[in-house]
């Protein structure tokens, strides 16, 4: 009895020692992965951006002498014509001065006749002998005195009639009050700004744009359309005319003009408007950022070969990133099928199949 059931034991051992050795020899499973096959194309970008209408010639005006502002007729919007008055300082003072150097001409004038009268009767008396030499040369030196007079009384008055007019503040063309910088009753400075005049037939549209734009760029940029934010169906054709060199230190955005061409009335300068500018890009590779794999801190992607049917590690170099895609600047063939989806369950020379809807 003993015997068999040693016998059965030994049975049994043997059962399950064929079994262990049947899930031994099991073959691994091979894991479907997600592919898509490395064709470099290019990438239609349609980049947009919010900005401002802004005048494209902008003229800081201001008076040429300081004095109390009097009078300013103008407000911001107010459509003005070459010559019409913007500002006016108060100008008794000034006219004071001038009435003072009207004065001094006179009395110049005045000087210069007597002393050319008393040279030709002193040049008659040296011609009879009845005079000396020294007493001529003398009525010659306060003529050439008289003059010099006259000339820099006549300088005075020039300038004083200078003064008063640059109490008045005019147009030096016709435009658009784009700002007020001065109240009647303030002190103002000569050189400061006191009205902002613009033309209004020139008119840019000002945006900010992210540094990314300059790589998405083309190399020639097309025409650029230009829309009010407010109404999509106005619209006009502009170009870029301007772009700063140096980043705004807050929002590390580049300020860009467009210049716009016979740009619709509606229009105004202040409006909200949209940029729209369409590029085609060189030819580029393409991926999913599901796609990308870390290896030892730098970006890498599965490469699958098709007659090993297993993966392997390929670095990578990034262009740039986007929203769900990555643009990759090198490390890939064209042809070159890559693992989108599941990069962080395999391993490599791990055997996978291709499954049947991701073999792109």
């Amino acid at each position: 009895m003993k015997t068999a059931w040693k016998l059965a034991a030994a049975g049994l051992a043997l059962l399950l020692a064929g079994c262990n050795g049947e899930e031994a020899v099991k073959e691994p499973e091979i894991r479907p992965v997600r592919t898509t096959v490395v064709d470099p194309a290019p990438i239609e970008n349609d980049n947009s951006a919010v900005g401002e209408i802004a005048p494209r010639y902008e003229s800081d005006l201001g008076f040429r002498i300081s004095g109390k502002l009097i009078s300013r007729p103008v407000d911001v919007g107010a459509t003005v014509g070459e010559g019409d008055l913007l500002a006016r300082l108060d100008d008794q003072d000034f006219a004071t001065k001038l009435r003072s150097a009207r004065a001094d001409v006179d009395s110049a004038e005045a000087v210069l006749t007597e002393a050319r009268a008393a040279e030709e009767r002193q040049k008659q008396l040296l011609a009879n002998g009845t005079t000396t030499r020294a007493t001529y040369d003398a009525a010659v030196k306060n003529l050439t005195a008289a003059q010099a007079q006259l000339e820099a009384a006549k300088a005075g008055f020039q300038s004083a009639t200078d003064q008063l007019e640059y109490t008045e503040l005019k147009a030096d063309f016709a435009g658009i009050v784009t700002a007020v910088n001065a109240e009647p009753g303030q002190i103002v400075s000569a050189g400061q700004k006191v009205v902002a005049l613009a033309r209004p037939d020139d008119k840019d549209a000002v945006f900010s744009i992210p540094e990314s734009a300059f790589t998405e760029a083309p190399r020639e940029l097309p025409d650029i359309v230009v829309s009010l934010l407010s109404d999509s169906k106005i619209s006009a054709i502009g170009a870029i005319r301007e772009v700063s060199p140096v980043a705004d230190p807050a929002t590390r955005t580049y300020k860009a003009k467009v210049s716009i061409k016979d740009p619709p009335e509606e229009m105004r300068f202040g409006a909200s408007v949209v940029g729209h500018l369409k590029s085609r890009s060189e030819p580029v590779i393409v991926l999913p950022g599901s796609a990308l794999f870390d290896k030892d801190g730098k970006p890498a992607v599965w490469r699958f070969d098709k007659a090993s049917g297993s993966v392997s590690l390929v670095a990578v170099e990034i262009d740039r990133y986007e929203t769900d895609r990555v643009i990759i600047a090198g490390g890939l063939d064209k042809g070159d099928i890559v693992v989108t989806a599941g990069v962080n369950r395999l391993r490599e020379g791990q055997k996978v199949r291709l499954d049947a809807e991701a073999a792109q």
